[in-house]
């Protein structure tokens, strides 16, 4: 098992910036990608970005490239997003994730989520 733990979240205008952080514990070595997804009231689970340890590539989603840069923390098994130049359509809540074997709409893992909420 995994545990992940997601805080960071707040209220932030618009153009505001925000470091959401995951904090793993458990079998972590057992997982080689983790990631963020996020979801909207009303709206569908959607991909936010990734990161593999093996390789250290990292994935974005195309409405958030240029704007999140996803890293992490070895030494305390923590993973970060940046989020810069927030708009209010990045309202939503995050969760920290390990894709399942169908990829990111049925994580193996997920956290408790936080919430981010962008005002206008």
């Amino acid at each position: 098992q995994v545990q992940l733990v997601e805080s960071g979240g707040g209220l932030v205008q618009a153009g505001g910036s925000l470091k959401l952080s995951c904090a793993a514990s458990g079998r972590t070595f057992s997982t080689d990608r983790m990631g963020w997804i996020r979801q909207a009231p009303g709206k569908e689970r959607e991909f936010v970005a990734a990161f593999t340890w093996s390789s250290e590539n990292t994935q974005y989603a195309d409405s958030v490239k240029g704007r999140f840069t996803i890293s992490r923390d070895n030494a305390k098994n923590t993973m970060y997003l940046q989020m810069n130049s927030l708009k209010p359509e990045d309202t939503a809540k995050y969760y920290c994730a390990v894709p399942g074997a169908a990829g990111w709409t049925a994580p193996r893992y997920r956290g408790q989520g936080t919430q981010v909420t962008v005002s206008s």
